[in-house]
């Protein structure tokens, strides 16, 4: 069952192993601080320096990017520091970030059109790692779906982390990471048709993605 994001919700009951389909700052202002052990998530980050040309320039308008982009960093950066104890979030060296020792490297396969490797900066006290993984072998139907391999190695080092959040959570990836190593996960997702994609993921257990 997918929680509809625009209610009133009650905490544990309506967050913990659920997906809630709606604004992640509207949902996340209902959770109680500190709350998770960890969020880990995969933000639509970059997006007016990516929509300045090509298909993605012309499939949104650059405007509302910019807007985006504004929003994302001001408003809800501040709600994932206030409740996750450990964070990780990629793409997030194209905000204004703290000081981190421990970045994430997650190294690609090389392709003309793509970077090699994309940054999560993370409050972990250890060195930076890295890690290679080849894309999904198939895709979910979201245009920047990380590899499951790679969110489960995201959690792996964060042993003692029972409950994870997503805020953007996509197709699901993070959450069926979460639920294949027998921990706690919330997924919030603004887009009902992704979050019946990661709730049919989540059903099914589906282990080859």
């Amino acid at each position: 069952m997918i929680i509809d994001g625009t209610k009133k919700l009650t905490w544990p009951d309506d967050f913990v192993n659920q997906i809630i389909c709606g604004d992640c700052l509207t949902v996340m202002k209902q959770i109680p601080d500190g709350a998770v052990d960890l969020v880990l998530t995969d933000p639509p980050y970059g997006l007016n320096n990516k929509m300045n040309g090509g298909t993605w320039g012309i499939k949104y308008g650059r405007g509302d990017m910019q807007k985006w982009d504004y929003l994302l960093e001001q408003h809800s950066f501040d709600e994932i520091r206030r409740l996750g104890q450990t964070k990780i979030i990629w793409g997030a060296n194209n905000y204004a970030v703290p000081p981190s020792r421990c970045w994430l490297v997650w190294e690609k396969p090389k392709c003309p059109t793509l970077s090699d490797c994309e940054l999560a900066w993370t409050n972990i006290d250890a060195p930076s790692k890295s890690k290679y993984y080849n894309r999904s072998a198939s895709s979910c139907g979201h245009p920047t779906q990380k590899p499951l391999d790679l969110m489960r190695w995201c959690i792996s080092l964060v042993p003692d982390a029972k409950i994870i959040l997503d805020p953007f959570l996509g197709s699901g990836t993070t959450a069926v990471a979460a639920k294949q190593l027998g921990r706690k996960y919330i997924g919030i997702e603004i887009n009902m048709d992704y979050c019946k994609i990661a709730e049919d993921r989540l059903r099914q257990e589906v282990l080859a993605l």
